[in-house]
C-alpha cells in the first residue's frame, strides 16, 4: 500500500482545464480512458525525433508506467495533443513525449497543454520536473523551465539497444 496521495483533477468539469488555458474548443484531460494510444504511437514513431522507430508494445509499457495528458477537439472528440509524465508524486517528475499534431500547431495548444501538466504536478511540491528538448525551449522557457543550473553534477546511463531507438 502506498502512502502516495491520488492524483488531482484537473480543473474544470471532468478534468477538462479551464478556458483561458486552451484555445476555443479544446479540452485538457488526464484520463488515460480517453488517449488514441494507436494515434499517439503513429505521431510519436513516425514523426517525433526522440521516438522514430519506437515499437508499439515499447510504446505501451512506457504509458502504462505514466501519467498520460491529452488535448482533444470539443466538437469532434478526436485527441489533437499528447504529453506523458513519469513521476514518484513526492521529488521528481520527467515530462515527455509532448507532441501537437501538426493540423493544430501554432494555436497554443502545446503551450497550453505543458501549462495544464505543470499545474496537474504542483500539488506535490516536487523538487523538479525535468524535461529534454531538441527544438522547443521557447515554449517551455514561457512556462517556468530553464536549464539546468549545474549539467556537471547530472549524468547518464544509457543501453543503446540497435534494434529499437529507445
Amino acid at each position: 500500500m502506498s502512502d502516495a496521495p491520488d492524483l488531482p483533477d484537473l480543473p474544470g468539469p471532468s478534468g477538462a482545464s479551464g478556458p483561458s488555458d486552451l484555445p476555443e474548443g479544446y479540452e485538457l484531460s488526464a484520463d488515460a480512458e480517453r488517449i488514441d494510444v494507436d494515434r499517439v504511437h503513429r505521431w510519436l514513431s513516425t514523426d517525433a525525433y526522440w521516438a522514430i522507430g519506437r515499437s508499439r508494445e515499447k510504446h505501451a509499457r512506457a504509458m502504462a508506467s505514466s501519467v498520460n495528458f491529452g488535448v482533444y477537439d470539443t466538437a469532434s472528440g478526436e485527441q489533437v495533443a499528447y504529453a506523458r509524465v513519469v513521476t514518484d508524486r513526492a521529488l521528481f517528475a520527467w515530462l515527455a513525449d509532448v507532441y501537437v499534431d501538426p493540423s493544430v500547431r501554432g494555436k497554443g495548444v502545446g503551450t497550453a497543454l505543458v501549462g495544464g501538466v505543470r499545474e496537474y504536478l504542483r500539488p506535490y511540491g516536487l523538487r523538479r520536473v525535468l524535461l529534454a528538448t531538441h527544438d522547443a525551449h521557447g515554449v517551455y522557457e514561457k512556462l517556468g523551465f530553464a536549464p539546468l543550473d549545474r549539467p556537471d553534477q547530472w549524468m547518464a546511463l544509457h543501453y543503446p539497444t540497435p534494434a529499437d531507438p529507445d
